[in-house]
């Protein structure tokens, strides 16, 4: 039965082999939304310039910025048994994140399209001993020729959301073939075992959330005492991972909590930094006064708004301001991991829409770690209380220490899942060292 292979499947590997000569408009369409990098864009073909280490070589696939980084801790752990790692991810800034976050001897490529042509290139030239998948990026190709080399794979920190359960149920023939060719799924929580297990996962395993056990994000001292000295004295909030339609309501915001707190300074940090310039004409367009990171202006007097649009310095602005609050959550994207921001001494504020980590969120809301706001009226609120009253932000910022830290463990019980894969590797290298 596992290797039985429903008709959408096999129709999909016919239509994405047929498709493979459309490939350079794609890329040309692609690079032209900066979507790609110009001087890989060979890796979506599956060719690399990169040689495979020798030995057994782990590979580590996430979609995007966010699954790569769960992953650092893992990688970490894998490194220091001397294991070679590949990671693949889809986008411009996951790579660039990989570069900036993680050592020189981290390979990076990025995944190949999903062709049969391509995913076999990929596999022939890298000939990984493991594959480790995290979440739920589920190329169909990618996973069906592992599957058919007897690769060993495993999903890590599975997340199966609200949305896409009832949508892989419709085509549970589908998903039950892709979910059946991993040995094991290590699901983040029960509801997600629960879901993988009705989709057909063979093998599911409840190891909790690696976000939550992922370090702080770290930050140049320099540039943040530079920061610290031009915006002393002043109270400052900082929007993390904001998306389209929040930065809108995040003005109001300011300009209420303004009346109050005169020289209040709020650092917008959008999700995607490209949108920098337009959140500047935003700003503009409302009366408010914009600084932006990506034109290397730092906050003065008149500054009203901070759009902080670079890459990869998050850390730094959590440690700029103790009140934070976690975009992706006043639209309905689901809203952004807030561990981070935990863990560096932030009282957490967040819009309705958390689904993507309900269960993180409703611990941190019931412990009081985190304030919930669904309208801008209670958005003001919450700001002004929490910029109002530093003991009430102290507590706050204690509970959601002592929530995470409860929460905290799928790291060594992700290790622990995966012992029996890692002694083989070790076997191999040993063998490979005789």
């Amino acid at each position: 039965m596992a290797n039985f292979l429903p008709m959408t499947l096999r129709v999909y590997q016919r239509l994405s082999a047929a498709a493979a000569p459309l490939t350079p408009a794609l890329i040309k369409r692609r690079l032209k939304q900066g979507k790609e990098d110009p001087a890989r864009v060979g890796e979506r073909r599956g060719m690399s310039r990169d040689i495979r280490p020798h030995g057994p070589l782990v590979w580590i696939h996430g979609a995007s910025v966010g699954e790569v980084l769960a992953a650092a801790a893992l990688i970490e752990k894998l490194r220091a048994l001397d294991i070679r790692i590949l990671v693949t991810s889809g986008t411009v800034t996951s790579a660039a994140i990989v570069a900036k976050r993680f050592p020189a001897d981290i390979i990076h490529q990025y995944a190949p399209y999903d062709s049969p042509r391509y995913v076999a290139r990929f596999l022939d030239h890298w000939r990984p001993s493991l594959a480790l998948f995290i979440e739920s990026d589920l190329w169909p190709n990618l996973i069906l020729s592992s599957a058919a080399r007897r690769l060993p794979m495993v999903l890590i920190n599975g997340r199966m959301s609200h949305r896409s359960f009832p949508r892989w149920r419709r085509v549970s023939g589908t998903i039950s073939a892709l979910l059946g060719r991993f040995d094991v799924c290590l699901a983040q929580s029960r509801v997600d075992a629960e879901r993988f297990a009705t989709l057909g996962s063979r093998n599911v395993v409840v190891t909790g959330n690696l976000k939550l056990d992922v370090p702080a994000p770290p930050a140049d001292f320099t540039k943040l005492e530079r920061l610290m000295s031009v915006t002393r004295g002043r109270p400052v909030i900082v929007a993390a991972s904001t998306h389209p339609g929040e930065e809108e309501i995040l003005l109001e915001a300011h300009r209420t909590l303004a009346r109050f707190f005169p020289t209040l300074l709020t650092v917008i940090v959008p999700r995607h930094p490209g949108r920098g310039e337009a959140i500047a004409r935003t700003i503009a367009a409302s009366g408010l006064h914009a600084g932006l990171r990506s034109r290397e202006e730092l906050p003065t007097a008149p500054t009203d708004i901070y759009v902080a649009d670079t890459m990869g310095e998050l850390g730094l602005f959590y440690r700029l301001s103790p009140i934070v609050f976690m975009g992706g959550s006043l639209v309905e994207h689901g809203g952004q991991n807030p561990i981070e921001a935990v863990k560096l001494g932030a009282s957490i504020v967040h819009g309705p829409h958390v689904f993507n980590f309900t269960d993180v969120y409703e611990a941190l809301d019931s412990a009081g770690g985190a304030r919930r706001a669904d309208t801008l009226e209670v958005l003001v609120k919450q700001l002004g209380k929490l910029l109002a009253d530093p003991a009430a932000r102290n507590l706050s910022v204690a509970a959601a220490e002592r929530v995470v830290s409860q929460l905290g463990g799928a790291l060594d019980r992700t290790l622990a899942a995966l012992e029996p894969y890692l002694l083989q590797l070790r076997l191999e290298m040993g063998a490979s060292d005789a």
